[in-house]
């Protein structure tokens, strides 16, 4: 072996010394040089294959894809609603450390782990549109988490983003500090369309899909309130959020 090969080697062994390799999702040190611990791959959930086109929930692999019987009863505002992860484990430390603490490390190593399923889904003719955040909630995390979920999307995939054509309107009370109906009563008349929303999307006509994009699915009632304004575009509207709760009944 060369000398250069050695100090290549030598300096390789000094650095995992010095900065071994930890878990992205939990910290943890770990003997490979890649990926997650085994424990944090247990706990991660991706949706299922099997679920209902139109809103997103998992389905026996003999109804899928829908549409659920909600959705027959109530058509949604959207063509389709995907999702990437379930809101359990190792995903939910991951979206609190990034919304509450500003630290995206374990959602990027999740974004990336989708990443053939992000370019399957969403191509780089399409357009993302973030879920508007209140005034007042950005200012005081610091971040505006749809529209960050939608760059990192836009860094994977090469698609367009525009954080303009969907605005939100007064301060209305948190959703997560709401539940069931209350949720869908909190949004009425929440969100509208810039003036300007027609000459952007003209030029957009036939290019690709337009997504609505969240970060977390609860009840539903961001996205459908959201995109029940994006009609009046007369564009087909997509929904898609990195994770959602789900109970299995």
């Amino acid at each position: 072996m060369s000398m250069s090969a050695l100090s290549i080697k030598a300096l390789q062994t000094a650095k995992n010394m010095v900065f071994p390799h930890t878990c992205p999702l939990c910290a943890k040190l770990m003997d490979e040089k890649e990926g997650c611990c085994a424990e944090c791959l247990q706990s991660i959930a991706a949706i299922s294959q099997y679920t209902c086109l139109s809103c997103g929930i998992p389905l026996n692999p003999t109804l899928a894809p829908g549409p659920c019987g909600a959705c027959l009863k109530k058509p949604l505002p959207q063509q389709q609603t995907h999702h990437l992860y379930l809101y359990q484990g190792v995903v939910r430390d991951a979206i609190l450390a990034w919304k509450l603490q500003g630290q995206d490390v374990a959602l990027n190593f999740l974004l990336q782990a989708a990443t053939p399923h992000l370019k399957q889904l969403i191509s780089k003719d399409d357009l993302l549109l973030p879920v508007p955040m209140p005034l007042y909630r950005m200012r005081r995390s610091g971040l505006h988490h749809s529209a960050d979920l939608c760059q990192k999307i836009s860094n994977i995939v090469g698609c367009q983003i525009d954080t303009t054509i969907l605005r939100r309107t007064g301060n209305h009370t948190r959703q997560s500090a709401l539940q069931g109906k209350a949720r869908s009563v909190n949004l009425r008349k929440a969100f509208m369309l810039r003036d300007t929303s027609s000459d952007k999307l003209s030029s957009f006509k036939d290019k690709g899909k337009i997504w609505v994009i969240d970060d977390i699915l609860t009840t539903g009632a961001t996205l459908r309130h959201a995109c029940q304004v994006m009609q009046k575009t007369k564009h087909p509207i997509f929904a898609f959020s990195f994770a959602r709760t789900w109970h299995d009944s």
